[in-house]
C-alpha cells in the first residue's frame, strides 16, 4: 500500500524533460499497455507499481500516434492497445475536476490537460491529456462519477467544467 509521504515524494518529483531528449538509437522495448492499463515485458506482467511508475515518467507519444519510452541515449517503441494510462478516480475540488491516474499522478482536467469523449453515442470513452501527447482513458467508474457532476444543456447534451473550460461527454 501506499503512503501518503510516498504519494507527496512521488508528486514531488520533476518529471524527465523527454520532449527534449534526441537519442541516437532505436529500439524495441518488447513491452506493451494493455486497454486495461496493465503492463507488460515479453508478455509476463510487471508486479511492482514502482516500476509501472517510473516507466510512465518516460512516455511519449509521437505525432504519428507511436508511444516511446525515452531515454537521453535510447528510445524504446512500446505497444500501447488503447491509452497509456487509466483514470481511476475523480474528485471536484472547487471549479476543478482532479483525476488519479492508474499511477498515482494526479492530473487536472484544463486548458492543458483537457477531456475528449469518443467513441460513439451508445459507447461514449473518455480521455484525459496527460503529457507528452499520452492519455489516460477513463474507466468506467470513473466515467460515471464524472457523469453524475454533469450538466445538462439546452440541446441535451451533457458536459463538464473544470478550470473554466467545458467539456462534452459525448462525442460529436
Amino acid at each position: 500500500m501506499t503512503s501518503p509521504d510516498d504519494l507527496l515524494h512521488h508528486a514531488a518529483r520533476p518529471l524527465p524533460p523527454v520532449d527534449r531528449w534526441q537519442p541516437a538509437e532505436t529500439i524495441d522495448s518488447q513491452m506493451r499497455i494493455d486497454a486495461a492499463g496493465h503492463w507488460f515485458y515479453q508478455d509476463s506482467p510487471i508486479q511492482r507499481p514502482a516500476m509501472v511508475r517510473a516507466f510512465s515518467t518516460l512516455l511519449l507519444r509521437d505525432a504519428d500516434g507511436q508511444h516511446w519510452l525515452m531515454t537521453p541515449q535510447c528510445r524504446q517503441s512500446i505497444a500501447v492497445q488503447d491509452a497509456a494510462f487509466m483514470a481511476v478516480d475523480v474528485v471536484q475540488e472547487g471549479a476543478v475536476l482532479v483525476f488519479r491516474l492508474n499511477t498515482g499522478d494526479r492530473i487536472e482536467a484544463g486548458p492543458d490537460h483537457p477531456l475528449r469523449a469518443a467513441g460513439t453515442a451508445a459507447a461514449p470513452a473518455l480521455y484525459l491529456a496527460v503529457r507528452h501527447g499520452c492519455e489516460a482513458r477513463l474507466d468506467r467508474a470513473t466515467w460515471l462519477q464524472l457523469a453524475d457532476l454533469a450538466e445538462e444543456a439546452v440541446d441535451g447534451s451533457f458536459h463538464v467544467t473544470s478550470h473554466g473550460m467545458r467539456f462534452a461527454l459525448e462525442p460529436a
